[in-house]
């Protein structure tokens, strides 16, 4: 479990195949010395393993699911990931509770600059629009955001500068592809609501 609160922005360092299959190896100074190997890692929202630790590395291996559901599979050399560690008893839960399972990834629509702050509007695929809501929790790339605007076809979020600062969405632009977790909540009460629905 995690909160979506970023705490690094790492440098990917490789991503490739290997006897063990996929691996994506990141260079992450600040949380690396805090990590052991089997630790759970959001890496972009996507909940990891850590498989291996050397000095400011950890390597993490991706699941062909992973890869298939996410934007890792179009990581290269130098590409920035956010990572936050899981959330440990007695923390503050600053965000929202994020699963780190990503439920698709989509595209940015636009992100454009409005005084101080960023509007980040992105593509919303039909198959999850009824877990968007307005005001609503949302997990971008792993940063817990909340929905400011639900439109026909997207959804926008109002970006402070801090997140942008502090995150890879500095350097997100029109087009790129994101991860997107919705709100654990919603699937419930779906899930729920199923059960006493009228059946064919």
């Amino acid at each position: 479990m995690f909160t979506g609160l970023i705490e690094e922005v790492a440098k990917v360092l490789w991503i490739r195949m290997s006897d063990r299959g996929t691996q994506l190896q990141v260079n992450a100074p600040r949380l690396a010395n805090k990590t052991s190997v089997g630790d759970s890692v959001a890496v972009n929202g996507c909940c990891l393993t850590v498989s291996s630790r050397r000095e400011d590395q950890l390597t993490f291996d991706l699941l062909e699911e992973t890869l298939d559901r996410t934007n890792l599979k179009q990581l290269r050399r130098d590409s920035l990931v956010n990572l936050e560690r899981a959330l440990v008893a007695g923390t503050p839960l600053g965000g929202h509770f994020v699963q780190g399972h990503i439920d698709c990834s989509s595209k940015v629509v636009s992100f454009e600059r409005s005084g101080t702050d960023h509007r980040l509007e992105v593509d919303l695929p039909a198959d999850f629009a009824h877990y968007a809501a307005y005001k609503g929790s949302v997990a971008i790339n792993g940063i817990s955001l909340t929905i400011a605007e639900l439109l026909p076809k997207s959804f926008a979020a109002w970006i402070i500068p801090h997140t942008k600062r502090y995150t890879n969405i500095d350097v997100i632009q029109s087009g790129d592809e994101i991860n997107i977790e919705f709100d654990i909540l919603a699937k419930y009460v779906e899930r729920m609501l199923a059960r006493y629905a009228p059946q064919d």
